[in-house]
This record gives C-alpha cells, sequence and structure tokens, in this order.
C-alpha cells in the first residue's frame, strides 16, 4: 500500500465526519485510514462505521496520553509505504493525494508537508483566525506561505513521512505541545530531506473561538522555548518577535498615559491587517475580526514565550512542573 492517513482524534466525531467524507472523493485511491480516539470521552466509533464501505479504515480506542503518542498508535498500525498526518479538524481537496504523488514523482523527499487555506464554508471568525496564522504581518510566512524555503519543519496539521524513517526515528515524543516541530527538528538532525508541497494544502479549521485561539497560540509559545532548552539552535530571530511585539504594545499603552500619539503606532498596524486581509478575503467585516485574531495570535504567542523564558530559563523548572495546567490536565 502507498499512503496510511493517520488521523488523532480528541471528542470531535463531527470533524471526522468532514475528514471521512472529503477523503472518499480523492483522485487516488492507494490508500488507506487510521483513525486513533484518544480517550475521547464523545467517540467518533459510529462516525467511522458509516465509512466502511467507502474507504480502507480502521478504529482504534486507546487511553489518553496526547497527539503525538496517539500517532505513534496508529503508525504501528499502518501498512503505508507513505505516513499522511492530519489534525481531525482538516478536510481534504479532491486532488491532495494526486499533488503529493506528484511531487514525490518529482523529486523523492524522506518528509514533507503542505499549507493551509480556509475554505468557503468556514465562519468569519475562521477565516479570521486562519489569517492570523497564516498571514506574513503574523507569521512571516513560516508556515508554508513561501514557496523557496531553506528548511520547512512540517507541522502535524498536514505532514506526511516514509514510514521507515518515521520509525528509524521512534516517531513523535512525548512533548504534549511542540512534538510536531520537535520531530521536524529530529527529521533533519537524522540527515533526512524534507521539502514544502505547496499544492498538497489542506483546509484547515483550527480553534472555532477566539477564546479557544489565545490559548492554543499561548501553548505554542511555550512549545517555542520548551523547544530550545531541547535544541537551543532552533531559537530563531521570527520565533522571538511575538514576544518583541507584546512588550512593544505594553510600552506604547503605557506611553499612551502621557501621548497618546503613540497610540498611531498600534492603529497604523491594524490598518495594515485589515485592508491586507478584507482584500484576501473580500470582506470588511473578515478584515476587522482578523485585526482582532492578529493581536490575540502575537500576544498569546509572545505571553506564553515570555512566560516559559522566565520559567524555565531564569527560574530553571522543567517543562512539566513549569506548565502541568496547561498540558497535562
Amino acid at each position: 500500500m502507498r499512503y496510511s492517513f493517520i488521523i488523532p482524534v480528541f471528542n470531535r466525531p463531527d470533524e471526522v465526519d468532514e475528514l471521512l467524507e472529503s477523503l472518499t472523493g480523492q483522485t487516488l485511491k492507494d490508500f488507506e485510514v487510521v483513525v486513533v480516539e484518544d480517550g475521547s470521552s464523545i467517540p467518533c466509533e459510529d462516525v467511522v462505521k458509516k465509512y466502511l464501505d467507502k474507504l480502507d479504515v480502521h478504529y482504534y480506542n486507546k487511553p489518553n496520553s496526547g497527539p503525538g503518542q496517539t500517532r505513534n498508535y496508529g503508525a504501528e498500525r499502518s501498512k503505508g509505504e507513505y505516513l499522511l498526518i492530519l489534525d481531525s479538524d482538516c478536510v481534504i481537496p479532491p486532488g491532495y493525494l494526486a499533488a503529493v504523488e506528484a511531487e514525490l514523482q518529482r523529486e523523492p523527499a524522506d518528509a514533507f508537508g503542505g499549507p493551509d487555506r480556509a475554505h468557503d464554508s468556514f465562519t468569519p471568525v475562521q477565516k479570521a483566525i486562519n489569517y492570523a496564522m497564516t498571514s506574513f504581518f503574523t507569521t512571516g510566512g513560516i508556515r508554508g506561505g513561501k514557496k523557496k524555503m531553506d528548511k520547512f519543519y512540517p507541522r502535524s496539521f498536514n505532514m506526511g513521512v516514509k514510514a521507515d524513517v518515521y520509525k528509524a526515528l521512534g516517531g513523535f515524543s512525548k512533548m504534549r505541545f511542540g512534538e510536531d516541530i520537535d520531530f521536524s527538528i529530529r527529521i533533519f538532525k537524522g540527515g533526512y530531506r524534507c521539502r514544502l508541497f505547496p499544492e498538497a494544502w489542506v483546509w484547515h479549521k483550527r480553534r472555532t473561538d477566539l477564546k479557544k485561539f489565545f490559548k492554543q497560540v499561548h501553548n505554542s509559545g511555550i512549545a517555542r522555548i520548551n523547544l530550545y532548552k531541547k535544541y537551543p539552535e532552533s531559537l530563531k530571530l521570527v520565533h522571538m518577535l511575538p514576544a518583541v511585539f507584546t512588550v512593544g504594545v505594553v510600552l506604547v499603552l503605557l506611553c499612551a498615559i502621557i501621548c497618546p500619539w503613540s497610540l498611531l503606532l498600534l492603529a497604523l498596524f491594524a490598518v495594515i491587517i485589515f485592508l491586507d486581509s478584507s482584500i484576501q478575503n473580500k470582506n470588511p467585516y473578515i478584515g476587522i475580526l482578523s485585526v482582532i485574531a492578529a493581536f490575540i495570535q502575537l500576544t498569546g504567542y509572545g505571553t506564553g514565550f515570555l512566560a516559559a523564558w522566565w520559567k524555565r530559563c531564569v527560574l530553571g523548572k522543567g517543562s512539566y512542573s513549569a506548565f502541568e495546567k496547561n498540558f497535562y490536565e
């Protein structure tokens, strides 16, 4: 078998239904689907059963252990030459697998990943969050927005890897957040080749409200410092920018007490985001929501980064003791 889709899921049966339905439309059919329930209280087994006559799909249920270990569980039970790892909140366009195959035929790769987009059916909030996570003005294009990149680090919402490479690296670590970047770093350290497949994109719903989005990006900021403690060379200037932005916002707000004109700096950034998102999404309302999402994305990540830096680098705490409530409850 050529491909195995590995899908961990936790309390999201409706999303799994959408994802499996999209997989039935793939133009390339040489694949299986492995769905692994990570100790959910709302299982998706009945949803999976609906597709037994449409897909080569396999369902497993295991105690909760986090997404990385759940992917490992599925990988151990897969048969494909390549493992395609997706998040359950993704929807796959019909040509996804054909695009992956075309890239592999053009130039082999040990691991790869693709970008994400917002579907027309997404809510305005979901589209705004997608903008905040993919825009050059918020992430600098490091999440697959640039076709020419020195190194592309696949994310777990859309990642592919040869099964034998996955096994040689021992799969995902026990990190509860940032485990996909940890895995990508080990891919490069192992001497394997990893590439961006720009046409192998997915529709990614991400978080459905701004509160959950803040928690997600806050944890990402924490994870970046945890990764730095494991791999000091992995920390780049672009990873520090949200923390700089966060400190800058605080300073501007403090200065505004004396000089209200300083608020023009934040206003200028907001206008840029509003115009860019409004043009991209052809909707000024999404542009307004994108301003909010952009500030949440940058300050959420920035506060997580700064909190982790203080606890781990200054106070010297371990990753578990410092962030048990964030990752392990």
